[in-house]
C-alpha cells in the first residue's frame, strides 16, 4: 500500500496562528511537542514505511517539510516529495501522486491531509489495512461516527452493507444545525476527507469523469500540468460522480482543526468549569465558553464575556465570537489587499538552517534572533544595502567573510559590512544562537546575493 500525504493548505482560517508561509500543518500548537504534521507521518508508519510514502505540497513549504521529517530522525527522496507550482484544490495534487507511484508500479493508495488530529491513531491504522481488499474493489471513504451534531463537516448516507463496510448512498454539503441533528438520528457519518483506492483505477476514473483534468495531466511538465488543470477537489470532481463508492466507518476521536470553533473542540480536555479553554495563566470573571490562545507573557484577564475567541501573537491580535470564526479568512485577504506582510509570514521564519525572529524592526535598523542547528550553515552571500553585526549568544559560530574564516565563540561578536561575501556556520553539536543587528537602508529579505548554498536556493 502506498500513502499519500496532501500538506499544500494555507489554513487562512486559522490567522494569526496560522500564516500563509508557516500553515496549520506545521504548527507546534501549545502543549504539543509535535507537529499536526508530523503525528500524521506517526501514524501512517504505522500502516507501512518511509518508502510508501509520497508528500504533495507547495514549493515553498519544501523546506519545511523536509526540516520536520528530519526532525523526526527520518528521511524522503526529493522524487516522492511532489510540488505543486501552483495550488489548484485536490483532485489535481492526488493525480499528481497517483502518477508518481504509476511510474513505479500500480498499487492500493491511501490519502490522508497533514491537518488532521486524531487521538487514536492505531484505530486508524487498523481500519485502513481493514479495508486493502474493499479498495482494490472500488473507492472508498472512511466516515467518521459523529460525537454530536456537527455544521462544519460534509456528511455520508450509508446504504447497503458490504463486507468492511457499506455503499454510500448519498454524500450530504455541511447542513444547518437542525439538519445535522436529523442526520446523526439517521445513523449518517461525518465525510473525513480520507479515501483508498488502487492506483489505476483512480487514473481511469479521472478520465471518465474528468476529463479536462486528465487531458491537463497529460502535459510533459508539473507546470503545464497545474497551469492548464482547473482547480477542483476530488470530492466535486469525481467521488460524488461515481456509481459506486464504499465506505468504512471509523470510530475514534477526529478533529481537521479547520477553524477556532474545531480548534476549541479539539481542546475542550482543557476547559475550566465555565467552558473557557485556556492555555498560560489567564484570568476568567464571569466568563464562559471562551477561547484564548497566547504564546506571549503579558497577562491576559476576560471579564463578563461569552463565546468570544482571543488569539494574541506578539505582531497580531484576532478577538471575535465564535459564530464568526468563518470570516477570519476575510481578514486574511484584506490584509493580502493591502500588502501587509502578517498575512503572509510570523515574526519567526524557519530555513533549512534553523530559524530567525524578528526582535526589533524599524526604519534605520532591524534586530533578530538567528537560531542555526549543529552541522548546518547560511548560504554564502553578499548584500547591497544593509550591514550585519552578529553577536555570538551561546555555542560557536565559524565565521566567512571574503574567503577568510574564524570562529567567534559565546559572547564574542563579528562585523560584516555591505559588499562583504560573509557565511555563517555551526560546527558544533549544539544550537547556534546569535543576535544579528542590521543597520542601513534597505533590510528585506530580497537584498541576498548568493553564491553558495547547501539548499539550492536562487534568491
Amino acid at each position: 500500500m502506498k500513502m499519500i500525504i496532501m500538506a499544500g493548505g494555507s489554513g487562512t482560517r486559522l490567522w494569526p496562528l496560522s500564516r500563509t508561509n508557516y500553515p496549520k500543518q506545521f504548527l507546534k500548537l501549545s502543549g504539543m511537542d509535535k507537529s499536526i504534521f508530523q503525528t500524521t507521518i506517526e501514524r501512517c508508519l504505522l500502516m507501512g514505511r518511509m518508502e510508501d510514502l509520497y508528500l504533495v505540497t507547495s514549493r515553498d513549504y519544501l523546506h519545511l517539510v523536509q526540516g520536520q521529517i528530519e526532525e523526526m530522525g527520518k528521511s524522503l527522496p526529493l522524487e516522492r516529495i511532489l510540488l505543486e507550482p501552483e495550488p489548484k484544490n485536490t483532485l489535481p495534487a492526488i493525480l499528481c501522486a497517483v502518477q508518481a507511484i504509476r511510474a513505479s508500479g500500480d498499487d492500493v493508495c491511501a490519502v490522508f491531509a497533514s491537518d488532521h488530529v486524531i487521538e487514536q491513531p492505531q484505530i486508524l491504522a487498523d481500519t485502513i489495512i481493514k479495508a486493502c481488499p474493499l479498495a482494490a474493489k472500488g473507492f472508498v471513504t472512511f466516515g467518521i461516527k459523529p460525537a454530536g451534531p456537527e455544521t462544519g463537516y460534509g456528511y455520508i448516507k450509508p446504504g447497503e452493507a458490504v463486507e468492511g463496510g457499506y455503499i454510500v448512498s448519498q454524500f450530504k454539503e455541511k447542513p444547518d444545525l437542525e439538519t445535522a441533528k436529523a442526520y446523526i438520528k439517521d445513523g449518517y457519518l461525518w465525510n473525513s476527507g480520507m479515501f483508498m483506492f488502487h492506483s489505476a483505477q483512480f487514473d481511469e476514473a479521472v478520465k471518465k469523469y474528468n476529463p479536462e483534468v486528465y487531458e491537463a495531466f497529460q502535459a510533459p511538465t508539473l507546470e503545464e500540468r497545474f497551469g492548464k488543470t482547473p482547480s477542483i477537489s476530488v470530492d466535486y470532481g469525481l467521488i460524488e460522480k461515481m456509481d459506486c463508492v464504499y465506505c468504512a466507518p471509523l470510530d475514534m476521536e477526529w478533529n481537521d482543526i479547520g477553524n477556532f470553533v474545531t480548534f476549541y473542540d479539539k481542546y475542550h480536555t482543557k476547559q475550566d468549569t465555565n467552558g473557557n479553554v485556556y492555555f498560560n495563566d489567564e484570568i476568567m470573571l464571569d466568563s464562559s465558553n471562551n477561547l484564548i490562545y497566547s504564546e506571549g507573557d503579558k497577562a491576559i484577564a476576560m471579564i463578563g464575556l461569552s463565546d468570544v475567541v482571543v488569539v494574541d501573537q506578539k505582531d497580531a491580535l484576532l478577538v471575535c465570537h465564535r459564530s464568526e470564526t468563518p470570516r477570519v479568512r476575510d481578514v486574511v485577504s484584506i490584509l493580502k489587499e493591502r500588502e501587509d506582510p502578517r498575512a503572509d509570514f510570523h515574526l519567526t521564519e524557519y530555513r533549512p538552517w534553523g530559524s530567525f525572529t524578528i526582535l526589533e524592526d524599524d526604519a534605520d535598523y532591524k534586530v533578530k534572533r538567528l537560531t542555526v542547528l549543529p552541522g548546518k550553515r547560511l548560504s554564502y552571500q553578499m548584500h547591497y544595502y544593509r550591514n550585519e553585526h552578529w553577536i555570538i549568544v551561546s555555542g560557536t559560530a565559524a565565521v566567512v567573510i571574503d574567503g577568510e574564516e574564524q570562529l567567534v565563540r559565546s559572547g564574542e561578536s563579528i562585523y560584516v559590512q555591505a559588499g562583504q561575501k560573509h557565511r555563517l556556520y555551526n560546527p558544533g553539536k549544539l544550537l547556534l544562537e546569535v543576535i544579528e543587528v542590521q543597520n542601513g537602508e534597505y533590510f528585506g529579505e530580497d537584498d541576498i546575493v548568493r553564491f553558495e548554498d547547501d539548499y539550492s536556493r536562487c534568491d
